[in-house]
This record gives structure tokens, sequence and C-alpha cells, in this order.
């Protein structure tokens, strides 16, 4: 099986439908956490909700579209990366993660990107990649800064949350971009 190691403790590897309970379990734990930054879709909040959206990923995989990767921190699933978007005929995709709080800070998210990303341009021959989040979740826009990408704009009180409207940031890197800055 796919597994990549992101440090000693820590393993990057597909999240897949035969892992629902362990998803399932790990949203309750980091559920409210994470509302505010992903999309509505994503947060369920059941067992038949978390199998939905691994299945939903799978077919998407299937069909060499979006992709999913869970993050395992001494054998407990605590966070993820995703390929949002992939299209390999336009050769672009888009990634997002998400962790649990307990574990941010310590640099998963940004070496689980990195994985992604060089698979998207050195396997794939993508041209280039996004990163999209809202202008107000720092920690976001910083693992798109630490992996290069510039900040290409901010569409205005575009992402509704809790009866507020917050602006989005649309972040990316191209091919060219990635080889320079991982060299």
């Amino acid at each position: 099986m796919f597994s990549l190691s992101l440090r000693d403790n820590a393993r990057l590897r597909p999240l897949e439908i035969w892992h629902a309970e362990e998803f399932a379990a790990h949203l309750d734990r980091a559920r409210e956490h994470i509302r505010p930054w992903v999309g509505p879709g994503f947060v369920t909040v059941d067992l038949e909700g978390a199998r939905a959206t691994l299945r939903r990923y799978a077919e998407r995989q299937a069909a060499d579209g979006g992709r999913l990767f869970g993050i395992w921190l001494d054998g407990t699933l605590v966070g993820g990366v995703m390929f949002v978007e992939f299209d390999a005929g336009f050769g672009s995709c888009e990634i997002g993660c998400w962790l649990e709080p307990a574990v941010e800070g310590h640099g998963l998210v940004t070496e689980a990107c990195r994985a992604l990303l060089e698979w998207a341009f050195a396997s794939r021959g993508l041209h280039r990649a996004e990163w999209n989040c809202r202008a107000d979740n720092e920690r976001s826009s910083a693992v798109a800064r630490r992996l290069g990408m510039t900040l290409e704009g901010v569409r205005r009180e575009y992402w509704p949350y809790g009866g507020t409207r917050h602006d989005k940031q649309m972040w990316a890197i191209l091919a060219p971009e990635w080889r320079n800055h991982h060299q």
C-alpha cells in the first residue's frame, strides 16, 4: 500500500472508503475547528456522511480527478490534504487541507502538500496548482507562502459562513516556479 513518511511518526496515505469509521471519528475531533475554513459538504456529522465524502473522492479519483489523502500521526488520522480539483488535460489542480487543532504548527500540512505538488508537477506534468482560502485564515495563507505560491487575487465577500461573507484569497504556483523553488 502507498504510504509516504512525512517524518518519523507521521505518514501520508490515501484516505479511502474503508477508512469511513476512522474518518468519522477524526471529524468528531476536528469538526468545529475546521468548519469555518472548509466547504460545508466536507464537514459531515455521522458515519454515513463520512462514507459519502470518501465515496465521492473515490469516484473522482477513478475519473482521474480529485484525490484525498490522510495524515496519520502515531497511527491516528489527524487531518489530510486533497486535490480539490485535478484536471490533467487542462494541466491544473487545486489543493486543500484540514487538520485537527492539537497537531497544528508542526509542518505536517506543508510537507504533505509538497508531496502532492511534486507528484502533480513531476509525475503528471501539470502546469499550474492553485490554493484557495478565506483571507482571514492566516495558517492557510502561511502554507501557501511556504509552498512558494503567489497571491494572485482576492474575491471580496465570496465565502459565506455564520451569517457573514468573507473574502477569499487565490494563490497559485506554476511548474517552472516549483522547479526553481525546489531545486
